[in-house]
């Protein structure tokens, strides 16, 4: 279901806002510090009850407003609100789905799935495992409905070994019982992990493909522990070791993705623009696999889409958008960058984003046409 209605307050330097986005494409213009990308912030937060700017919501809060209000409602019959506020001096998030009130963020996350592809997208592929084993859960948090509870399982399970490794008198009998939890729910997160992969790896190609010609790339799940041994033994043998460092070494927290083209990592082959147009074949391919195994569509935030891409590489990036049938919020500095890209009977929406003489941004709709 896409967005029908935005409703902003508080938010950065954005002026107050309420605005109607198209169910297709959306283009944002305007001047960089404008608050295009805090267009894009909003709704992030609305999907996923943080930020992608700021680790501390506060920080989101316009710097004259003691709280941010931000609202959105899903077309459908019925019509799914999405409410969030965050006073600045608050210490919890309040967050509502059609009027009631939510305690887990989860439910945002099922209701209003989205993805992100901006500056730091990058991080996919040169920053830490941790980023790439989230992206692996997504997958498989809207896949899989058991997924959510096994992991929380699995996250309890550690948590007490972990506190019983740092302890100074470790009871071999409490390990046992925990580690039992472990190995029982680090099985289930594995085998869900794994069939996910292999469902999404053949979409990814299909989709990357179609972008860019990179032949050797390739992504390889492993899933925390040697592959030869078997969960119970390893932890049993690594107690020691374990105790010594004070957390549990192997195990489904230490999942990764391994994208390499060829023998290396292709972080250290890759050219910015290439490994752009292969974080986004990865997002992209997020979306159709969800959409093939639910039904469910993905909305896509592309902060700058121009940047790191020539014009044939934009072209091709703005197909595969068309072909999804999916909701998009595109942001640019440069409306002309993606003038021309757009089949004929494309719907966009536009938008441009001016500062007003309060310095804020002001978000004003544009003449809605058909590139």
């Amino acid at each position: 279901m896409p967005l029908d209605r935005l409703t902003f307050q508080g938010l950065r330097n954005l002026q107050a806002l309420d605005v109607t986005p198209g169910p297709r494409i959306n283009l944002i213009t305007g001047a960089n510090g404008s608050g295009k990308t805090s267009l894009l912030e909003g709704i992030h937060v609305l999907g996923m009850g943080r930020s992608f700017r700021a680790r501390q919501l506060r920080h989101a809060i316009a710097h004259e407003s003691d709280a941010m209000t931000l609202h959105a409602r899903l077309a459908g019959d019925p019509a799914v609100t999405i409410g969030i506020r965050r006073h600045r001096d608050a210490t919890e998030l309040e967050m509502r789905l059609c009027g009631e009130r939510l305690d887990r963020v989860s439910r945002l996350v099922e209701t209003l799935p989205l993805q992100l592809i901006n500056p730091d997208a990058f991080r996919l592929l040169e920053g830490p495992p941790a980023g790439r084993r989230e992206f692996l859960d997504w997958g498989v948090f809207h896949v899989k409905h058991e997924f959510l509870d096994a992991w929380r399982r699995f996250r309890r399970a550690l948590k007490h070994r972990n506190a019983l490794l740092r302890h100074g008198r470790m009871s071999d009998a409490s390990l046992d019982a925990w580690e039992q939890e472990l190995v029982h729910w680090s099985g289930l997160l594995d085998g869900m992990r794994r069939e996910w992969i292999e469902r999404f790896l053949p979409v990814f190609e299909d989709t990357l493909r179609e972008l860019i010609t990179l032949p050797g790339l390739a992504v390889r799940y492993a899933r925390g522990w040697d592959r030869k041994r078997e969960l119970s033994d390893i932890l049993r043998q690594a107690r020691h070791t374990d105790h010594q460092m004070g957390f549990t070494q192997q195990g489904p927290q230490r999942a990764e993705l391994g994208i390499r083209l060829g023998k290396r990592p292709a972080v250290e082959v890759l050219s910015r623009g290439q490994q752009k147009l292969v974080v986004s074949a990865l997002k992209l391919a997020q979306g159709r696999l969800l959409e093939q195994l639910t039904g469910q569509t993905c909305l896509y935030l592309i902060d700058d889409l121009p940047a790191e891409l020539d014009s044939n590489h934009r072209r091709v990036f703005c197909q595969w958008l068309e072909r999804m049938q999916c909701q998009v919020f595109i942001t640019s500095v440069d409306p002309d960058a993606l003038a021309g890209l757009w089949q004929a009977d494309t719907q966009l929406t536009m938008f441009h984003v001016e500062h007003s003489e309060s310095g804020q941004g002001q978000l004003l709709p544009m003449d809605r046409q058909t590139s």
